[in-house]
């Protein structure tokens, strides 16, 4: 704005120190001690920054970085980690179920654990109990292969928590009635369960999973929840063959074995037979006829959720981080420069930048607080009162000589902020007017 580096002070623009307005011009050089000192330039690297420089301000990014991944690595560890074998008969983890596992073995049962409905197949006979402790994860051609052994064994098919998904390939007949909503998820065997097993256990840890109706004739419910079993046994087509579907995989945990009765129901649902096939449906046992059409797992489907949940944590840390190192709006803060510019050159460049804003009421306070601190050190009125009304008002009219100014020294001084650029230049003007009678009085 015309008239604003009339008035304004050099160090009052980007925080640049220059020469008093007039004054000579600065070298163009840099320094390395106080005013009047021998240049000596810093070492720098051949882009003009030290090595110092890059790492003083890249350490705390780094640090943060390496801080924000140790705890996302540590975080997908531990929620990987804390269903690490789940319903495995090899894990001894709370969710694992070795516990089952060697309790059978000593009551004479082995147990073979398998990865692929094909292997699973193969084994289930009229003296195995095939255990599958994921059905809904099964594709169409491993549903049916268990569905083949289930009809053509003639053994038992223990199937844990099957929905929607996979009763109408195994359990035709079969549908759930939603999720368990007792309170406790230890449920008695009810005074209409003929299942032996149920009735010896007691009651078990069947409760809070799937809720199931039958209409396959002979079927046995068990362990009822809100009117509906939580187990259900149903025949086969095979005689001495049945298929149990159980709505929660509680009972057999390591962590839940040793209450109530899951030991027993573990046992005699296991334990019927001397062989059992443990099936752990598997990332490698893939489904040939999905692949075939091009619809099988994408990548995201084999990344395990541990590390999704990880990912996730990892983009949100770095988009805070990136919010944290974000250039910020703030008051102006003072930099010392290597080189030395004309005052009139900082003056003329703060002023383009309030006219370009038409920040009229900033540049007219820039002035003023200017014309302020000069008028003080003129009249004997200490730093620290420059900007009191009260004070500094009274000061500078007694110094004026050849009667009132056109304007009063206090409208000058602490007035309002001109509306328009006449009215800036105007004030401008002025001050000067003000300040050179009052250097002269």
């Amino acid at each position: 704005m015309p008239g604003a580096p009339r008035t304004a002070p050099a160090e009052a623009y980007a925080g640049a120190p220059a020469t008093a307005p007039g004054g000579p011009a600065a070298l163009p050089r840099t320094t390395a001690g106080g005013a009047g000192g021998p240049a000596t330039p810093p070492r720098t690297t051949a882009g003009g920054t030290s090595p110092r420089d890059i790492w003083t301000r890249s350490r705390g990014f780094l640090v943060a970085f390496a801080v924000l991944l140790a705890a996302g690595l540590g975080l997908a560890a531990l929620s990987s980690g804390a269903r690490h074998g789940y319903l495995d008969p090899r894990s001894a983890d709370p969710y694992g179920s070795q516990a089952v596992a060697e309790l059978l073995k000593a009551r004479g049962v082995t147990t073979r654990v398998v990865t692929t409905a094909e292997e699973a197949a193969d084994a289930a006979g009229p003296d195995a109990t095939l255990l599958v402790t994921d059905p809904d994860r099964l594709g169409e051609t491993q549903l049916r292969s268990v569905r083949s052994a289930i009809d053509l064994s003639g053994g038992r098919t223990v199937l844990l928590a099957p929905s929607t998904l996979s009763l109408p390939a195994l359990a035709p007949g079969t549908r759930t009635d939603g999720d368990g909503d007792a309170p406790d998820t230890d449920l008695a065997p009810g005074t209409a369960c003929t299942l032996p097993a149920a009735t010896t256990a007691g009651r078990a840890a069947t409760g809070g999973g799937h809720r199931y109706t039958a209409t396959t004739p002979g079927a046995a419910g068990c362990y009822p929840s809100s009117g509906h079993p939580t187990l259900l046994v149903l025949p086969t087509g095979v005689p001495g063959g049945d298929t149990v579907l159980l709505g929660s995989e509680d009972v057999f945990l390591n962590k839940n074995l040793a209450a109530e009765g899951n030991a027993s129901l573990a046992l005699q649902l296991l334990g019927s037979r001397p062989h059992l096939v443990w099936y752990l449906p598997s990332l490698a046992d893939g489904d040939p006829d999905a692949a075939g059409t091009g619809e099988g797992q994408d990548f995201f489907d084999l990344i395990p959720a541990g590390w999704s949940w990880a990912l996730l944590q990892l983009f949100l840390a770095a988009a805070v981080a990136a919010l944290w190192r974000a250039r910020r709006l703030g008051p102006l803060v003072t930099e010392h420069l290597p080189v030395l510019i004309r005052a009139s050159e900082a003056t003329e460049g703060r002023a383009r930048l309030y006219r370009k804003a038409d920040a009229r009421d900033r540049a007219a306070t820039v002035l003023r607080a200017a014309a302020r601190e000069r008028l003080a050190a003129l009249v004997g009125v200490p730093a620290a009162r420059a900007h009191d009304p009260a004070t500094l008002v009274p000061a500078v009219a007694a110094r004026l000589t050849a009667g009132p100014p056109p304007h009063a020294p206090d409208a000058l001084l602490f007035g309002t902020a001109p509306t328009t650029d006449a009215a800036l230049i105007a004030l401008a003007d002025h001050l000067d007017a003000l300040e050179r009678e009052v250097r002269t009085s």
